[in-house]
């Protein structure tokens, strides 16, 4: 469970906040998520990190996102966190820990839940920088990803742990599935169209280019 308000200073790229019930919202977290992209390099692994319990209905968005991704069976990305395999409190710093040996100079995606505003409830973040798992119910917890998706599933700042064992499990549901397909989706483009542009830049694709080819705003 991680806090919703982005504190990174000076974002490169602006993070995104956006009502699950907005139309179009595929569209836009798939376009920001390609934006991020145009840091990648070619050789990076995409590694997804999703934190989360299924033992908890508001904290388990990363695992159902993680499951969703994991059916899909690409070989494009590398995912830990699952409904079966969860990646929680107890062995984060285990996995983050094994992907530095597996993976190197991997592009990692963090994945968790968060509590915020009543107006926020709803709402997925697409965010530069690290996400802080545990910060929202005070835990003290390694920072995971370069970049990092939340979904905001209830309101915090009083008695959380009870809050997320109340969360309605269709917001949770419908949440994960937007940002599990448009996370998808996106790395499929990225591998189609974009990855190509970067072996020819030997580093990155030019940023204009990438902008007119994905239409991007």
């Amino acid at each position: 469970m991680s806090p919703t308000d982005p504190t990174h200073a000076a974002q490169e790229t602006p993070y995104l906040k956006i009502p699950h019930t907005e139309p179009g919202i595929h569209s836009a977290i798939i376009h920001r998520l390609l934006l991020h992209f145009t840091k990648l390099s070619s050789r990076q692994d995409i590694v997804i990190v999703c934190i989360g319990t299924d033992r908890s209905t508001g904290d388990c968005l990363g695992p159902l996102v993680g499951t969703a991704l994991s059916k899909l069976q690409s070989g494009s990305y590398h995912l830990y966190g699952t409904l079966e395999e969860p990646v929680h409190a107890m062995n984060l710093q285990d996995t983050l820990l094994h992907i530095q040996q597996v993976h190197e100079n991997p592009f990692v995606i963090g994945i968790d839940a968060c509590l915020g505003q009543s107006s926020s409830v709803g709402c997925i973040q697409v965010v530069q920088g690290p996400l802080r798992p545990g910060a929202g119910v005070n835990k003290e917890l390694p920072p995971v990803g370069d970049i990092h998706l939340t979904g905001i599933v209830n309101v915090g700042g009083f008695m959380e742990y009870f809050v997320l064992q109340n969360t309605r499990l269709s917001l949770v549901m419908r949440l994960s599935d937007i940002i599990a397909t448009s996370l998808f989706a996106a790395i499929k483009e990225w591998n189609r169209s974009f990855k190509p542009l970067a072996r020819r830049d030997e580093w990155r694709p030019f940023p204009q280019e990438i902008m007119n080819k994905a239409n991007l705003h």
